[in-house]
């Protein structure tokens, strides 16, 4: 790694402060050993900034240092987000919170240092009694009239990572301006500071009760319950990725009246190594694998995972050939809003004041459905802290329908107020049964969504750059992006730009720029073409990378002309990412 002499003269002064007296023999040995290495890289990767929130809280490697996850960086939000609690609702005679934690390496650990200091801070703690859903952490806030929670995840990231997700009062994870006072304190929290020394008195452990009620608000979203009875055998082949919707997936789809559920029993095991994949994020095809060939042992007729906190859901469906393909994240939410959308109707259940919710990021199609349907859909930023704001302010005038993300997050209901696996997949077995009674596999059902609102294809392209210079790299890229945009992308020229670094919208032909509607600005680029071509450039705010995500539009006009359209869109999406230089 390239350094310079400034840099390291700084880390190596705030890595000595990690040798005082406020740390622990332990965390002591290891920063000398660091201090004294040859290569300063580890040094400077663990110490050359503090963990902040991003999009998904604190999220980082496991390990000694201010960059790292560990008892002190754990406990320094902890302590930093206690204070801000007592500060804003001082009002209270008694502070609540509930604390999650998945299965991952080090998260019961964390799980109940967070529960230790609250609790020595005088604030009531609910703790789950083993590793749950992230949904899970967001209802029980609610239910239990919290003020805040802590959920410890890191999502689908390798199994070096760990998190620290925190929620308000509404379930959601923190947005301004409760996150920026909240890193302020932190940022001042001090070894010393950190009550570590917890009062059981104040820590109530929760589990099943929780459990028992979140599931049955799950099947309160249930719309076709007379077709989950007549399909009831349906061959559901479902794999937890070793995560955490080991019980309570299995669990709400028998609630639903699924009676045929096929477990793949070496990802049933929970495990922070996650031992059967190299990743465990449904996002990617090999993490699929295992389930895939468990349906074709089984001839099922729909395969589900969830990420290991579940709250993303991985879906792979039949093709017109018998072949079990994997959909994308927008084509589980297209799948999703079309049932509840068109479900809804057949039952008379909509009256025009409804709204769904998507990311700027996540395919236009979605806003077709919606145009098509009367019902109004909400724009808003990548991360599910956005969906529930959006939610936040329309719920008392207006009936939320879903909403979701190109990443593989759905979230139906109000109760949560974060992406829920449990229920997504849930739904989605039940959009399954609601495809077999019109005749239809969810191919097929797929195929008639694209030629009621054009066919579009997605790709989301990450370019990875680890580290301090990888950091500055991704931030050089942006800088590029804005000063050089391009002029067409696949052969077709540009005709907006929308940049929320400064929420300027600018028509090109024209050059005329007007003001987005948005809470806050974001460093997100996006072009879109004459031809229906949309591109989205940010970068990443839990990864070292930056994300491309690139939509092209191409003709459909029956289900037979699939095949024809996909390849033309791949080929635009191919001349798209040349146009970029990725």
């Amino acid at each position: 790694m390239e350094t310079n002499q400034e840099l390291l003269a700084q880390v190596r002064a705030k890595a000595t402060e990690w040798l005082g007296e406020g740390y622990d023999a332990e965390t002591r040995a290891e920063v000398k050993r660091m201090l004294e290495a040859e290569d300063p890289s580890e040094l400077i990767e663990s110490f050359y900034r503090d963990l902040e929130f991003g999009t998904g809280g604190l999220r980082g490697i496991m390990g000694v240092g201010s960059n790292r996850m560990n008892r002190y960086t754990v406990g320094a939000a902890t302590q930093g987000l206690a204070n801000y609690l007592k500060e804003a609702f001082a009002e209270l005679p008694q502070i609540k919170v509930a604390v999650g934690h998945d299965v991952r390496n080090n998260s019961r650990l964390f799980a109940e240092i967070v529960a230790d200091v609250f609790s020595a801070n005088g604030i009531k703690v609910y703790l789950f009694d083993s590793f749950r859903p992230t949904p899970e952490l967001s209802y029980a806030i609610r239910e239990l009239g919290c003020q805040s929670g802590v959920n410890i995840t890191a999502s689908h990231n390798p199994k070096e990572y760990n998190g620290y997700k925190a929620y308000w009062a509404d379930g959601a994870q923190i947005i301004a301006p409760h996150d920026v006072n909240i890193v302020n304190r932190v940022a001042s929290i001090t070894p010393a500071d950190i009550k570590f020394g917890g009062d059981k008195n104040l820590i109530e452990i929760i589990g099943e009760e929780i459990d028992r009620k979140y599931l049955d608000a799950i099947k309160g979203l249930q719309l076709s319950p007379d077709l989950v009875k007549k399909y009831s055998d349906l061959k559901i082949v479902y794999t937890p990725i070793h995560g955490t919707g080991v019980d309570l997936v299995p669990a709400s789809l028998k609630n639903y009246g699924f009676t045929n559920i096929i477990h793949v029993p070496e990802q049933d095991v929970p495990s922070g190594d996650f031992p059967t994949v190299e990743s465990p994020n449904p996002e990617v095809p090999s993490a699929m694998a295992m389930a895939i060939a468990k349906a074709k042992e089984t001839d099922a007729d729909i395969v589900m995972a969830s990420d290991p906190d579940a709250d993303r859901i991985g879906c792979v469906m039949r093709n017109a050939n018998g072949e079990y393909v994997l959909i994308n994240g927008n084509q589980i939410v297209m799948i999703l809003l079309n049932y509840i959308i068109t479900r809804s109707k057949e039952l008379g259940r909509l009256d025009g004041n409804e709204f769904i919710v998507k990311t700027i990021v996540t395919t236009e199609t979605i806003k077709s459905i919606a145009d098509r349907a009367g019902i109004r859909m909400y724009d808003c930023y990548t991360g599910f802290k956005w969906i529930a704001a959006v939610i936040r302010d329309n719920e008392a005038t207006a009936r939320y329908l879903g909403g979701g993300e190109e990443s593989y997050g759905f979230l139906a209901e109000t109760f949560c107020r974060d992406k829920d696996a449990v229920s997504a997949i849930s739904l989605m077995a039940e959009a399954c049964a609601w495809a077999k009674e019109n005749g239809m596999d969810f191919g097929q059902m797929l195929a008639q969504i694209y030629v009621a609102n054009g066919f579009s294809r997605e790709e989301g392209i990450s370019v990875v750059r680890p580290g301090k210079s990888g950091a500055e790299e991704i931030v050089a890229m942006m800088k590029n992006f804005r000063a050089n945009p391009p002029k067409s992308l696949g052969g077709s020229p540009v005709t907006v730009v929308k940049d929320y670094a400064d929420l300027n919208m600018t028509d090109v032909a024209t050059g005329a720029v007007s003001k987005m509607d948005m809470p806050t600005t974001s460093n997100v680029l996006q072009y879109f073409t004459a031809d229906g071509s949309k591109v989205s450039i940010r970068p990443s705010g839990t990864e070292p990378k930056i994300k491309f995500y690139i939509e092209a539009k191409a003709p459909m006009a029956s289900a037979a002309d699939y095949d024809v359209a996909d390849s033309a869109a791949r080929v635009k999406i191919n001349a798209i990412k040349a146009d970029l230089g990725i």
